[in-house]
């Protein structure tokens, strides 16, 4: 398959089961959003090592949130629900509590999982807190110093789809980063999905385990241009730079939709091959076959 001058692989991406959450950020203007997006997305890229991952699903609009501000929905993805209710908790009392004129409400209101959030952060309240019940939704008003922090009481938690993933191969490292960024916006246009590493990118691709045993991952040589020639390489002979975009969505359609519309907008402009992570089909249950993208066949 060939898009605008770009080969794409006749491979699959491998990804895998993971639990989400989705919060419901306001803020007064759009600098204390900015501010509180950043923050609460920090540290929050892979979930091999991070406790979450993390990133800004979309912008809202005033008549689209609770309380009629600006806003931004927040998605956090882990292994467990246990996991996701740990990072919700502890990433909204660090992150968003402290943050000015900032208030945090459940994205998921239908979920029948649920992990505590403002029922965890009110006792920074010292007694103070106090709460209310509106259209059958628990909130909590916790006195700070600039006023009150309003928080749901507790979060949804859903079954998602982590680890959809796209290898750009550039001609050259300036191509491949114009490429990335190409279908990061690309991807960022749409719903249900992040992409949480920086940037949207990941240029330290990686394989299951490492040699030493010590890591449960390392560096996936065979896209390393600088060890071309040195082990088996799955780079395009043209290729001088590879990057990955990795995909956390809702569900199996999400992330699909997210993936094609990421090749076609990385496509062309010296991007000579569009290539994804697997690992024989052994780690994960969700295989995204490149040729087989919504609108790409």
């Amino acid at each position: 398959m060939d898009i605008a001058g770009t080969a794409i692989a006749d491979t699959f991406a491998e990804a895998f089961r993971l639990r989400y959450a989705r919060l419901v950020v306001t803020a007064a203007d759009d600098h204390w959003l900015a501010a509180a997006t950043a923050t609460v997305c920090g540290y929050g890229t892979s979930v091999l090592g991070c406790d979450a991952e993390v990133g800004a699903e979309s912008p809202l609009a005033p008549d689209a949130t609770p309380d009629g501000r600006p806003g931004v929905a927040i998605m956090l993805f882990a292994f467990t629900a246990d996991d996701v209710g740990r990072a919700v908790a502890n990433r909204t009392g660090q992150c968003l509590l402290t943050c000015p004129t900032v208030s945090v409400y459940d994205g998921l209101p239908a979920a029948e999982e649920r992990r505590p959030l403002g029922a965890h952060v009110r006792y920074f309240g010292d007694g103070f807190e106090k709460t209310k019940v509106m259209a059958g939704r628990r909130y909590w008003r916790v006195p700070v110093m600039d006023g009150e922090f309003v928080v749901e009481d507790s979060a949804g938690i859903e079954k998602g789809v982590g680890g959809g993933n796209l290898i750009l191969q550039g001609s050259s490292a300036p191509a491949a980063l114009a490429a990335a960024r190409r279908a990061v916006a690309a991807i960022a246009a749409l719903p249900g999905v992040i992409t949480p590493f920086p940037g949207g990118v990941v240029r330290s691709g990686s394989k299951v385990g490492s040699r030493s045993g010590a890591l449960r991952a390392s560096s996936n040589e065979a896209f390393c241009p600088g060890l071309a020639g040195r082990v088996k390489s799955e780079l395009h002979p043209e290729a001088g730079c590879a990057l990955e975009i990795v995909i956390d969505g809702r569900d199996e359609q999400a992330v699909a939709a997210a993936m094609a519309a990421g090749i076609v907008a990385a496509a062309g402009n010296d991007l000579v091959a569009i290539s994804a992570g697997n690992y024989g089909g052994r780690l994960g249950k969700f295989h995204f076959r490149l040729h087989d993208l919504p609108g790409l066949g």
